[in-house]
């Protein structure tokens, strides 16, 4: 990946009883400089974290993005992401990645939610594509992705990822979305 190219990171902060969460959008360059900020908020345990993040990338107005990334597929409180409506919205890559092994979130959901809610964010789950296991620095990121190949989007999480094991575009917009929130809080 050149040096210049940009990725939109996306990531989320909120508290137990606040009734929004902050979503931070963050473009950083492969060669981690940061190039510009966006915030929104989604409903905690609602159903409209694609539409924020769709708006974030919008608000940004950046056509040199050539990546959205997004941590986590399920901020909010299961607010539960849709790859392929961003990726079908913003005609870029969307990959989400997480960090720890895990069975899914069928079961945490169906113990949270029952009938039409249950059912709306089980369809939108089930639509997203599998996690892939990827060694970053030694350590594992799980990456689900739409509108890029395996192999590239490995290429890409490698590349923006400098140390540890989190990708710069989402540590970073992890870093701003808690400090929105602290602001909004104060």
């Amino acid at each position: 990946m050149k040096a210049g190219a940009r990725v939109l990171g996306v990531a989320e902060s909120f508290v137990s009883e606040a009734e929004a969460s902050t979503l931070a959008g963050v473009v950083v360059r492969a060669s981690r400089v940061v190039d510009g900020f966006a915030f929104r908020h989604c409903t905690i345990g609602g159903t409209d974290s694609t539409a924020a993040i769709v708006d974030l990338y919008r608000d940004l107005d950046r056509e040199d993005v050539r990546y959205v990334l997004i941590a986590g597929i399920a901020p909010a409180w299961y607010n539960v992401v849709d790859l392929h409506r961003i990726h079908g919205a913003v005609d870029r890559p969307v990959l989400s990645v997480t960090f720890e092994e895990s069975d899914g979130l069928e079961p945490a959901l169906r113990e949270v939610f029952s009938g039409d809610e249950l059912q709306r964010r089980l369809e939108t789950y089930r639509r997203q594509p599998p996690r892939q296991r990827l060694a970053v620095n030694d350590q594992p990121i799980f990456v689900r992705s739409v509108g890029i190949d395996d192999s590239t989007a490995r290429d890409v999480i490698r590349a923006i990822t400098p140390e540890g094991g989190r990708p710069e575009p989402v540590r970073v917009a992890r870093l701003a979305a808690r400090a929105a929130d602290e602001l909004r809080r104060a």
